[in-house]
């Protein structure tokens, strides 16, 4: 194959056939690689007052012994409450009842950084410069 017989193609719809495609040829590989299947599974906790006024959430999944904190927000005026630590250990139940070993996230310096470290989270990687004049910090924690 040469580059004169090859075609490039940008998309900004990554909800294609061909984004299809790729997932599911690196699952393919990975597994294949890896000896494990992919066992993903999405993990969605929502914190709801009295009212049914949203407190806030947290979004991530399991996958091979890791609970990923994606996201974890709290509303404002919610936040110092208690809220997000509640979210957060309910996260780590649910890896733990999943076969979890371990946990990770990232955050950002100027979203609360400090948080994770309490809940006995340490830091293993920052990437300076990610926002332009900030870092974005990587957090991991043993289960159990």
């Amino acid at each position: 194959m040469t580059d004169d017989s090859i075609t490039l193609s940008l998309t900004n719809a990554s909800d294609s056939a061909d984004a299809a495609s790729i997932l599911n040829g690196l699952k393919r590989y990975n597994e294949a690689a890896s000896g494990r299947a992919p066992d993903r599974r999405d993990v969605t906790i929502v914190a709801h007052d009295a009212d049914g006024t949203l407190l806030g959430g947290l979004a991530g999944y399991t996958q091979w012994d890791w609970l990923y904190v994606d996201q974890l927000w709290i509303a404002e005026g919610g936040r110092r409450g208690g809220v997000g630590s509640r979210l957060l250990a309910a996260a780590e139940a649910e890896g733990l009842a999943r076969g979890c070993r371990w946990s990770r996230l990232y955050t950002y310096d100027f979203q609360a950084p400090d948080f994770y470290p309490r809940h006995g989270y340490e830091v293993w990687a920052e990437l300076d410069g990610y926002p332009e004049g900030h870092k974005q910090i990587w957090f991991r924690k043993t289960l159990g």
